[in-house]
Formats: C-alpha cells, sequence, structure tokens
C-alpha cells in the first residue's frame, strides 16, 4: 500500500500537512456549525479530526520507506 501512494505522488510532509489541515479543519467546522444543529456539527467535527491519527501514520509509514529509499542509494 506504500508503494502505491508513494507512485502516486505523495510524499510524507504531503501527509503530515493534511494531518494539521484536518485538525484545523474540524475545529474550524465545530465553530461554524454550531448555530445551526450543534449536535451534528460536533459529529462531523469529530469524525474529520479522526483523520489525523491516521493520516499522521501514514506520513510516517512513508517517512521510512523515503528514508530506507536514501539509504539504499547511498549505500550503492
Amino acid at each position: 500500500m506504500i508503494k502505491t501512494i508513494r507512485n502516486l505522488g505523495i510524499t510524507s510532509a504531503t501527509l503530515y500537512w493534511a494531518t494539521f489541515a484536518s485538525i484545523a479543519l474540524s475545529i474550524g467546522v465545530w465553530f461554524l456549525r454550531r448555530g445551526d444543529d450543534r449536535p451534528a456539527a460536533e459529529r462531523l467535527g469529530i469524525f474529520i479530526g479522526l483523520w489525523a491519527p491516521t493520516l499522521w501514520a501514514m506520513g510516517q509509514a512513508i517517512h521510512e520507506s523515503e528514508l530506507a529509499e536514501e539509504e539504499a542509494v547511498l549505500v550503492e
């Protein structure tokens, strides 16, 4: 799966930025939609916030893959 993600051109930095964007979007949704339907806004904010750990873990896996690739190039 990591190879497929890397082949799409997604880097660890991209996923780290997506992590922080997920957190910011979660907070933004929670604040901006509070007046309309508070329970729905809270659920949506929590749902978006739950993406952060997954994106971070994927970023870590890709980062390790990038480091291994760099080491392989240095050894050659």
